[in-house]
Formats: C-alpha cells, structure tokens, sequence
C-alpha cells in the first residue's frame, strides 16, 4: 500500500491485533497483572472501566510504532500499558468532572461507585503507570510521559474554560484537542521509537504521525456525538452539547447555519443542555457541519500517513497507515 493512497474499506481491529501477534495478548496480561491493589475498592474501580471495552487503539499504536521501528525486545510491552492506565486515568477524571453516567455502552464509574472512589482510583492509575516507568530505566521516557500527562491536564483546563463559550474559533478549539486527546497518541508512538533506539528523524516522524492520528480520532469522536445512535457510539448522544463544549460541527455551523440556527446554537452552547437536541442535529447536518469535521479527519490522517515516509517499508509501518485509516473511516 503507497503512503499517499486511502483504503475503500474500514481497516479490521481484529486484523492489526493479529499483526503483532503476542504482543497484543501480552499487552492485555500485562494491564490486568498491574491493576492488582490489596485495596479491594481500587480493584472493583479499575476493573470495570478497563474490561468495559474500548479499542485500545493507543496501546495498539505504540506496539506497532515499536516494531515499524525494529524493536525486539519486550519493552514496549510495557509501555503500552502505561499508555493505557494513563488514558483510563483521564476517563474516570473526565467523567467526574463532565457528570457523565454512560461510557461504551456502560454505566460508567462515577455512576457505579460514586465520584470520590473514581477520582482516587484515576489517581491510583496514574501513579502505577509512573511506577512502571521507572522500571523502564529511561530518563527520556519518564521526561516525554511527565510533559504528556501535564499537557493533558493542560488541556482538560482549557477546555473547561472554553465550555458554555459560542465565539471560540476552530483554532481554539484544536488546541484542546490536540492537548487532550493527540498529545497521549504522540507520547505513545514517541515512546515507540526511543524504546527501539531510533534516530531523531524517526522519532519526529512518529511523533506527527501519532499527534494527527490522535486529532483524527478525536474528530470522528466529536461529529460522532451528533452523528451516531447510543449503542454505537457507547454514550449518550449530545453530551457535548449538553455541557456547553463548542466542538467543531458546532462551531461549523454557527458559522455557516441560518440566522434561526445561529441563535439556537449559540443559545444552546452558553446555557448547556439537549433541549433542542434535534433540531441543532438537523442545523450541523445541512449547513455541512458533521461533513466538514469528516473531511477534516481525513486531512488530518493524509498528514499522519505522510509523516510515517522516514521509516522503513515493512507490515508493521503498513499498520500503522490502516490504523490512521481506522481512526477516520469508523463512521463516515
């Protein structure tokens, strides 16, 4: 497959999982192995969100950039867990502060076990993932893991301060994205090449390539809250909106909408809540709004394909190219 070209069809999950063999299995082992507390409450927490499904596609990214990069030994195994433990981390943040009830289809942890126990448990997280760090034995490693995680919180502030706030712009809004959803995706496939001793020119390869896979998945995601049912998506539809996030169909269409869908967004944006759920879902569809944030994605993968050139031809750098393709392709 040419770096440049996009596949017709969905790349299957089943079959990048099978491309790095053990790996994959290993990965698995080795979250569950490391979730293991004498604490019983922090097992009960942990266990729900991490075997309440989720593609793993972070993890996924880092066994693939480990061995586009000719890693060999079982390092990245690691790695890729703490990858794992640290987006679980943010999810049972992120669901505290957003007062969500419903993540893959599930109730999610706050709702089950109640916001202090979720709160503490993400903090459980994050300090393992650094445990196991350390164990790593790189300088380099814990340096990029620290600034990811500090972006991260960076990123969950900011868009804080941007809720409920119809004016921000698309610019605006990339920044959170890329702080709180690609900068994780980045560290990852960052972390691939360092652990296999690549050259700067790779390690920066990986680095876009992981930051514009990241700002393509994190795209689908926000069209997807207007676009899809609640059992495909595995939350509820128009939480964004319900929280007041100006996202990019939204932001599309308050540029391009009607002068009566203008007003409705805006109002909806700066008061929170799904009122006129519906009707916002029409306006983001016909002013062009959910197809932009589409296109959008796949600029974003076509970046992410191309930064992968450095590296040398091999299934494994193949892989990554479907993976981008699945991050922009899983609804539209």
């Amino acid at each position: 497959m040419s770096l440049v070209e996009t596949s017709s069809t969905i790349p299957s999950l089943d079959a990048l999982r099978a491309l790095v063999g053990e790996d994959w299995g290993e990965v698995n082992r080795t979250i569950v192995r490391r979730l293991g507390s004498d604490v019983a409450l922090v097992n009960q927490v942990a266990h729900h969100i991490i075997h309440n499904g989720g593609k793993r596609l972070r993890p996924l990214a880092v066994l693939l950039a480990a061995r586009a990069c000719g890693g060999r030994d079982q390092s990245h195994i690691a790695a890729a867990a703490v990858i794992e433990f640290i987006h679980t981390a943010t999810l049972l943040h992120d669901d505290v502060v957003d007062s969500s009830g419903l993540r893959r289809g599930q109730q999610t942890a706050n709702a089950v076990f109640g916001n202090q126990a979720s709160v503490l448990v993400g903090d459980f997280l994050y300090s393992r993932a650094f445990q196991m760090m350390v164990e790593l034995k790189g300088i380099r490693i814990m340096d990029v893991m620290a600034n990811a995680t500090n972006t991260i919180a960076e990123g969950e502030v900011l868009q804080l301060m941007n809720c409920n706030n119809p004016d921000i712009s698309e610019a605006d809004y990339m920044e959170v994205v890329y702080r709180k959803t690609a900068k994780l995706f980045e560290a990852g496939t960052r972390i691939g090449a360092i652990l296999s001793g690549q050259n700067d020119e790779v390690e920066q390869a990986l680095v876009s390539y992981g930051r514009h896979l990241g700002q393509a998945f994190q795209l689908v995601d926000d069209a997807l809250d207007y676009a899809a049912s609640p059992e495909e998506f595995g939350k509820n539809i128009g939480d964004d909106l319900a929280e007041g996030k100006p996202t990019l169909p939204l932001i599309y269409a308050l540029a391009h909408g009607t002068a009566a869908e203008r007003h409705m967004i805006r109002e909806a944006i700066e008061t929170g809540g799904t009122r006129n759920l519906t009707s916002i879902q029409l306006a983001i569809e016909t002013s062009g709004g959910l197809r932009y944030t589409a296109e959008r994605a796949r600029e974003e993968v076509a970046v992410a394909v191309k930064a992968l050139a450095p590296l040398p031809a091999s299934k494994f750098r193949d892989g990554l190219v479907d993976l981008a393709q699945f991050a922009a392709q899983r609804r539209f």
